[in-house]
């Protein structure tokens, strides 16, 4: 099998175009890349900031689109502001899908911080879905059950990114809210990644046993750990987590989703990129992926 491989938009926002982006990821052997749901740079409608991605992804020969954050916030105290950040949503992935054959997008839910306010956000056990109450998971499985009737009516799905400081932070509490909202259209977008930054964090073997059933998108990014438990990013290639390893587990499990790339390091995004696509494409040869 062939799995799609994704190249996340930031090893492009250096200054780069998104004409510039999608023939670059083009040119360096990747099948998509992972857009953000709206500019970054500048206030811009969906409809014309989308109308621009189509015209690039066009004239490039792009396959795949996904989108990704910042994503909405649905840890807000204040029902109207949910539903705005809601219909917001909604009202871009239905513009998206009638411009991409979307499969998969990646979901963000909105930083929940612990109520103490003076710890650091780098204290990741002390926020996110550790310091969340019944009220937040209640907002936001309301929020997604929305967000899931729309995207399961253009034929797509979408996947909580395991991302520290969210409720969705660890592959428990994803499951948590993805059993919460009940809907097939989500499941996880897990990234192992992120999951090192905990301790103790499962093994990647148990943690791709835990969430295949709802295992809809992967994130692959890499790291290392120094005395004093700081972590400093690497390539895919010279980080602690074994790649060869993940991507032969995700085979034997019968995962059939797109694999995205991400660039966490500071530095000339656009070597990094080539080295990375590189590497994971040797992998997946060598695993049959």
């Amino acid at each position: 099998m062939t799995l799609p491989l994704i190249m996340h938009i930031n090893y492009c926002e250096q200054g780069q175009s998104l004409d510039e982006a999608c023939r670059k990821a083009v040119d360096w052997g990747f099948d998509g890349i992972e857009f953000r749901c709206r500019n970054m740079r500048q206030e811009e409608p969906s409809e014309q900031y989308l109308d621009r991605i189509e015209q690039a992804v066009r004239q490039s020969g792009l396959k795949q689109v996904v989108f990704g954050g910042p994503g909405i916030s649905l840890m807000n105290p204040d029902a109207g502001a949910r539903a705005t950040e809601v219909e917001w949503l909604c009202d871009f992935y239905r513009l998206a899908a009638d411009r991409f054959p979307l499969t998969v997008c990646n979901a963000i839910g909105g930083i929940l911080r612990n109520r103490v306010g003076s710890i650091p956000l780098n204290q990741y056990a002390l926020h996110g879905s550790f310091a969340a109450g019944p009220e937040h998971w209640s907002w936001a499985a309301e929020g997604f059950r929305a967000i899931a009737e729309t995207v399961s009516s253009r034929g797509f799905r979408i996947a909580f990114e395991t991302h520290m400081l969210y409720l969705h932070d660890m592959p428990a509490a994803t499951l948590k809210l993805i059993e919460a909202i009940g809907s097939p259209a989500v499941g996880v977008n897990l990234d192992y990644g992120n999951l090192v930054y905990f301790e103790p964090h499962d093994s990647l073997e148990d943690t791709i046993d835990l969430v295949r059933d709802r295992l809809y998108y992967v994130h692959l990014k890499n790291s290392i750990a120094f005395p004093g438990g700081t972590r400093f990013p690497t390539a895919l290639a010279e980080g602690e987590i074994n790649h060869r390893q993940f991507l032969q587990r995700l085979k034997a499990v019968g995962y059939a989703g797109p694999i995205c790339i991400e660039a966490p390091r500071p530095g000339d995004r656009e070597w990094y990129a080539q080295q990375d696509v590189a590497y994971i494409r040797a992998v997946m040869r060598d695993v049959g992926i």
